[in-house]
Order: C-alpha cells, then structure tokens, then sequence
C-alpha cells in the first residue's frame, strides 16, 4: 500500500525534487502540500510549489501556505544559493495549481484527521510548521507515523562553522520537534552531501525528454552555479529529496538511532545539531540519524519519478 505523505516545503531547487519524487513514484500518496519561509520568503516559496507540481501536471493535491517567519526570529533567506526569488535559473510559468483557502496547520489538520491511516510528515525547510502543528493540535500526535526531516548534520553546517541551514533559521521549531518524542529520522547534511548531482545525473535527468526533465535540468545547473560560487563545490548535493526516498524505501540509507539536542542560544553555535552518535551523554534516543546513501538507488528513485510526471 502507498505511505500517506505531507511534504512541508520550501521550494528552493532541491525541494522541488522532493515534490516531483512524492509525486511520481507510486509508493507514495501525496496527501497534501504545505510551505513555510526559509529558502525564500513564504510568497516566493508558495508560488514555487505551485509552479513545480503545475510543470509536473500533479493535479488535486492541494497547497497551503504556513509560517512566514520562525517562531521567535526574523527570517534571512538563502539568496546566495536559490536567488531572490528562491528558484533561479528557469523562467517560471503562471501556477495552473490552485492555494488551498485554508492556512498549513489547518490542512494538515484536516488531512491528519481525515486519513483512514497514520500520515508520514516530511518536512524539507525550518521546521517552524510542524512545532506549530504540535503546539496547536496535541491531539493530533497520533495521527503522525513519523517525521523525516532534512536538516542538521552530525558535523560542520553549511551557515557558519556549524549550524545547517533548516536548524539554523528556526532553531527554537527543531527543538521543540526533537523533544516532542514522535519518530523522528534526521537527514542532515552528512549524508545530502553524499547526493551530488555530476554531469552524468544531470544528463541522465535530461535523457528522460519530458518538460518536467527538461525544467528539471535548468534547476540543477543554476543550483551547481551558486554552489560552485558560494562553497566550491560545482557538483551541488541535491538535498530534500532523500527525506522522500526514504519514506519510499528505508534502505536507501543507513540510520543510526542517537540523541539530538539543538542549539538555541550560542552566538556562534544557534542553530547547531548536537548529534551524541557515541553515547557519550547517555540520554535516551530521540531520533534516526542518516548516515550513508545507496547512491545509485536514490538517483534511480528520482529518474524514476521524473519520468512518470508530465
């Protein structure tokens, strides 16, 4: 049976191939999408999902926008990698896909409460959404199977010396998600930047010959730009979409069950997930950590679910 699936997202390049794997495999049903500010503002955030399920023909999966800021901080969007409008590169069609009159939480509620199973919530920006779900609607806990999110690191982050960016624009979100005792695997940094997209997966992607490919490749090559320019690295790791292939099939990574605490007050440190991958503290688990990937599995969930889409 497919995973009942909410993806919480901010479109950012990378998040819409987490929105095009969720969408074209047949493992997963795509219940609901959600976006929040992070990689851009919650307006250009918005406007992207629709933009990447219109370009993908997914139609009657609806789209709410959530927060537009973190839960005690002003939001600073990731310009330098996604552009100022959070998908640089590709000129952007009109949205043939509507926004949902209700507001994330509301949808996600719905949604929760509507499915005849528990739902798997797959956040891929600051976890701002969620802690707000699980503040809002503690009733709903049951309802959630579990939480695979993309942030964090068990080393250096990729915003300063340590914090990763998703933890780092909301840490007071990811702590409180961390402590909320719900399942919870972490996809941080470690093992997204094991995901790089070389010249051969981008071929590769444009082989396929559909518009979603060919939109597809126009992303990935700005993405590598502004990574290759920012951190030097021309080959830029393709992050979110391994939270939707895990949720696809789990031994696509390898995880490691360790405790978690983020970083919330350090000045240089806010932000920073304190992955305890030895036990030296001796806290209970509360999360599954990834730790490597089935390369060329994960490449080949996404060539194909591109290649089911428009």
């Amino acid at each position: 049976m497919p995973t009942p699936v909410i993806l919480d997202c901010d479109p950012g390049h990378d998040d819409v191939f987490a929105l095009w794997l969720a969408a074209g495999t047949p493992a997963i049903t795509l219940l609901g999408v959600t976006t929040v500010g992070g990689n851009g503002r919650l307006e250009h955030t918005t406007f992207n999902a629709r933009v990447a399920l219109t370009v993908a023909g997914v139609e009657g999966v609806p789209v709410a926008a959530g927060a537009d800021k973190p839960l005690r901080r002003e939001l600073t969007p990731a310009t330098w990698i996604h552009g100022d409008n959070a998908l640089g590169g590709p000129e952007l069609p009109e949205p043939a896909v509507p926004l949902d009159e209700r507001g994330a939480i509301e949808l996600i509620s719905d949604l929760l409460e509507a499915s005849p199973e528990p739902v798997t919530l797959i956040p891929t920006g600051p976890l701002t959404n969620i802690a707000m779900l699980l503040e809002q609607r503690p009733d709903l806990r049951g309802r959630i199977k579990e939480i695979i999110w993309m942030g964090g690191s068990t080393g250096r982050g990729n915003v300063g010396a340590y914090p990763e960016f998703n933890a780092w624009v909301d840490p007071e979100a990811a702590d409180l998600v961390f402590k909320s005792a719900l399942p919870l695997t972490m996809v941080g940094l470690n093992i997204s930047h094991q995901a790089l997209i070389t010249e051969q997966v981008i071929e590769s992607i444009g082989a396929i010959g559909n518009e979603t490919s060919a939109f597809g490749v126009e992303l990935l090559r700005f993405f590598c730009s502004t990574y290759e320019a920012v951190q030097n690295m021309p080959e830029g790791p393709l992050h979110d979409p391994i939270t939707v292939a895990i949720a696809i099939d789990r031994t696509v990574a390898t995880v490691r069950r360790s405790h978690v605490d983020v970083e919330t007050k350090g000045e240089f440190t806010s932000g920073a997930t304190a992955v305890d991958l030895h036990d030296m503290l001796g806290k209970e688990p509360n999360a599954d950590i990834a730790i490597t990937l089935d390369v060329p599995k994960f490449w080949r969930l996404v060539r194909e679910a591109v290649a089911n889409l428009k």
